[in-house]
């Protein structure tokens, strides 16, 4: 059944506090050479690319200070003789070497030039080794501001975490910090004191005891974007299922502090009834082979690749809160819901520039609109989706400024499942949207993508011209208007607030019969039994309604 608004009521759009947002998502028009560095192609990226890395690091939580090397294997896509590696300050290079040789290094601000004694040839796999050290940028309020979380639990043990989205891994490892390549296979190889255990991104391989500390190898098998490596080091204890999903068993492992684990044994319930969920609407979990994991965190969350970080405070709703306002948000734990579903949208399908990171939070808001519809109904999830409206500021576009590291809107992710949520209802056919979204997950598994790529896709798989509807909701800050009147038994209607070419159509009902009007920026007519008659639109779709 259609969820429908009197054309008589509007929405009150009440600013929300509560940003959620795992990158900086803060406004800036000028931007610096530095931010060109580290927000484009460079011609020192683009002839390699990168195929594995081996990050080998010493923690030392007492002086908050990180050592140790990288390893950067490549392959040569064209001959060339300076690369370009990340690195932000205050974390210092303290050299570069290959096959045994220092290399030389030019700095730029958080940029390293580094300059080859070997002819780089096409096709050539090569590696080199980048050893680092220094006191990385401490995260006063991850995950927002990004760096090091370096607190204590309640027991005074260190309790330790990396989050770095919209700062960048370079706050902390030396490396390719681009989204549009991402390593195909990783080691992280972490020591820390013996009474702390690290927990990395995919499968533990390895604990190592040297001395009184440990070393805890983790091996990733698929690929996986730079912020979306990170380590977590706490005096932690594990336990375990096996999920029977649609790649056959699935591990999924959760690390809580120690005096959690009970609450934690209860609370986690709610991670296989996610699986289930998104496995349905966007297929098969795209990182079998590296397992799920829950990670207790010092900050809110993050959905680090395999290693998805929590600090919800074991409560349903966003810090018990409901983001919606309708009720429904505190059926699920926020944290839980959210930073998973990242694990098909972000960390399988991945912006190339973080101007398209609406494809991330865009997807993955509405993606709790999806979890709701699988155990609640659709129209339980369409009342949250539209409540979240409420949160929507329309103070930039959602896409932001390309090549300088330059995200859009925080309506990223509201005004984006709102979005998605209205070309839901244009789609007409529910079956045939989740088959949309699933084949996306298939289409562009383990990819980096442009906004273009995701825009022809689903024009081409829905049959419809999206090029507008695009236009209006990822380009501009208009919510589209539709201008009506009543007057001798005819309803007169007609788009404004749009951009050149917006045609959407939406639903009306008229007493009990419902019709699709194809509103154009000139008045239609449909003629109406009564002028006194109950005219509703559908409020599924995201727009306003004006009565002249």
């Amino acid at each position: 059944m259609k969820n429908y608004i009197c054309l008589l009521v509007f929405f009150l759009i009440i600013p929300f506090g509560l940003l959620n947002a795992q990158g900086l998502l803060t406004k800036k028009t000028n931007f610096t050479r530095q931010d060109t560095l580290r927000g484009s192609i460079t011609p020192e990226r683009e002839w390699w690319d990168l195929t594995y890395y081996h990050l080998d690091i010493k923690v030392d939580p007492d002086n908050k200070f990180i050592s140790g090397k990288n390893t950067i294997q490549y392959k040569v896509l064209k001959s060339d003789s300076v690369m370009q590696i990340d690195l932000q300050s205050p974390m210092t290079i303290l050299k570069i070497i290959q096959n045994g040789k220092a290399l030389q290094v030019k700095h730029d601000g958080n940029v390293h030039f580094v300059s080859f004694y070997e002819q780089q040839n096409i096709g050539e796999i090569k590696s080199l080794d980048v050893y680092y050290q220094g006191h990385p940028r401490v995260a006063i309020k991850a995950p927002w501001d990004g760096g090091i979380s370096w607190k204590k639990d309640k027991n005074g043990n260190h309790f330790i975490a990396s989050a770095c989205q919209g700062l960048g891994a370079s706050a902390w490892w030396p490396c390719k910090d681009h989204m549009y390549d991402e390593v195909d296979s990783m080691k992280i190889s972490v020591n820390v004191p013996d009474k702390l255990m690290n927990v990395s991104n995919g499968r533990l391989q390895l604990v190592e005891q040297i001395g009184d500390t440990k070393t805890y190898h983790w091996y990733v098998r698929n690929p996986i974007n730079n912020y979306g490596v990170n380590i977590n080091i706490g005096d932690y204890v594990n336990f375990s299922e096996v999920y029977d999903g649609q790649g056959g068993n699935l591990d999924m492992n959760y690390y809580v502090l120690r005096d959690n684990l009970e609450k934690a044994k209860e609370h986690f319930k709610q991670a296989p009834k996610m699986m289930k969920a998104f496995e349905h609407w966007f297929g098969q979990y795209p990182f079998y082979s590296d397992s799920f994991k829950l990670v207790e965190v010092p900050y809110l969350g993050m959905e680090h690749q395999s290693s998805v970080t929590y600090g919800n405070q074991y409560k349903n709703g966003y810090l018990g809160n409901d983001l919606s306002g309708t009720g429904w948000g505190l059926k699920f734990d926020f944290i839980i819901v959210h930073e998973a579903g990242h694990e098909w949208f972000a960390n399988n399908i991945t912006n190339k520039d973080v101007a398209d990171m609406w494809i991330h939070e865009g997807f993955t808001s509405y993606s709790e609109n999806l979890f709701l519809d699988y155990y609640y109904g659709k129209e339980a999830a369409a009342e949250y989706v539209i409540g979240t409206r409420r949160n929507i500021a329309n103070d930039r576009p959602l896409i932001g400024n390309y090549n300088v590291n330059s995200e859009g809107s925080a309506d990223m992710y509201y005004k984006g499942a709102n979005m998605l949520h209205t070309l839901r209802q244009l789609v007409e056919d529910d079956e045939k949207w989740r088959k949309i979204l699933r084949k996306m997950n298939v289409t562009f598994y383990h990819q980096t993508v442009t906004t273009q790529q995701i825009e022809d896709f689903l024009s081409k798989e829905t049959g419809i011209d999206l090029t507008e509807f695009f236009n209006q909701y990822l380009r501009t800050t208009m919510v589209p208007t539709l201008e009506y009147s009543i007057k001798k038994k005819t309803l007169k209607y007609r788009w404004t607030n749009i951009v050149e070419g917006f045609d959407m159509p939406i639903q009306v009902k008229i007493a009990d019969d419902e019709h699709w009007i194809y509103p154009k920026v000139e008045w239609q007519t449909l003629e109406t039994p009564s002028s006194k008659i109950p005219v509703v639109f559908d409020k599924d779709f995201y727009a306003e309604f004006k009565q002249l």
